[in-house]
């Protein structure tokens, strides 16, 4: 049995859409039919080869949405048509010192979907159970997509900026800064959305969203933040941060790759400020983070792509042209 996958042959190709073998469910897996899939700036990565040591070819895609048609031997806990969410932790050692100390997004021997194991970008796919999740209620296939990257990294990275931040700046406002305003403003507190330079539509969206203030990257906030969180790769966003951070905050860079960041005076570090990466997440992340997205509720903002426009998808986003999430349709209800 075959089925119809976008594909990744060689680093720094585009996809090619062609039929694959159908996987099946190994021990502790579930099948499942995927009905879609969100698109994120780690698959360009992956592609661009700044991520090393992909599995190749490699079906991409690790914000996987769809219903469960197959549990492989071991599996409990799920039922056929039950849907489900596959993020891009996929899985851990469950024994190595960050494991054991509730730090599996550092285990070692992690494997990620999409990078490691194949992803969404496909009519099916197999994934550990142990790392899947039941999808809140209320949001069609295609919303709820995002979640479960953008929402999960940027819940991980707002949380490091700490419930005392007040004034919370995000540098670039896409998926998951669209996704995290709702939530910053469901805790009161404020949003800054820094841009590119001419970035019309995504300042409209934020400011939609709640956003105190808006403007681009190179511009300072009328007031100091207690916390900037960059979700743009570009390495030069560090400084600009640090200078708009009060003292005492926080420069979190949630990206899986950044371009170097450039040299910098002590001056802008200093009075205790902090610079902090974000590295993946755990599935207690997921588990409250999909919680909350309910409660808030979040709503997300997508465009649409079928799985043969997967390249044009990752071009947009490339070239800043997407206005919140991009998601794949597999058959999704909109």
């Amino acid at each position: 049995m075959t089925m119809k996958a976008a594909v990744l042959e060689h680093i720094r190709t585009s996809l090619v859409v062609r039929d694959i073998p159908t996987p099946e469910p190994k021990l502790g897996q579930i099948g499942v039919r995927v009905s879609a899939c969100g698109v994120c700036r780690t698959d360009l990565h992956i592609m661009d080869g700044e991520l090393p040591e992909p599995k190749l070819p490699l079906v991409p895609g690790h914000q996987v949405v769809g219903s469960v048609v197959d549990l492989g031997p071991g599996v409990s806990g799920f039922s056929a048509g039950q849907r489900v969410g596959i993020p891009w932790l996929g899985f851990t050692c469950g024994t190595c010192a960050f494991c054991v100390s509730g730090r599996e997004n550092l285990c070692l021997q992690a494997r990620f979907t999409g990078y490691h194991e194949d992803g969404g970008y496909a009519e099916y796919a197999v994934a550990d159970a142990r790392f899947c999740f039941p999808l809140p209620a209320g949001y069609s296939d295609l919303q709820v997509a995002p979640l479960l990257c953008g929402g999960l990294i940027g819940y991980r990275a707002l949380r490091m900026a700490g419930r005392g931040a007040r004034r919370v700046g995000f540098y670039g406002f896409g998926s998951a800064a669209h996704i995290l305003a709702q939530v910053c403003r469901s805790q009161d507190q404020a949003v800054y959305a820094f841009t590119r330079p001419g970035d019309v539509s995504a300042q409209s969206l934020a400011l939609r969203l709640g956003a105190s203030w808006v403007g681009d990257s190179q511009q300072k906030p009328p007031v100091p933040l207690d916390a900037a969180i960059i979700f743009a790769s570009d390495g030069a966003l560090v400084p600009a941060a640090l200078r708009a951070v009060d003292r005492g905050g926080a420069v979190i860079c949630a990206g899986i790759h950044m371009s170097d960041i450039p040299s910098f005076p002590y001056d802008i570090l200093w009075e205790e400020r902090m610079v902090r990466s974000v590295a993946n997440l755990t599935r207690a992340d997921a588990r409250e983070f999909l919680a909350l997205a309910a409660r808030v509720p979040i709503r997300t903002e997508v465009e649409v792509f079928s799985l043969e426009g997967a390249n044009d998808a990752l071009t947009r986003l490339r070239t800043g042209r997407i206005v919140g999430s991009a998601v794949i349709d597999l058959g999704g209800r909109r």
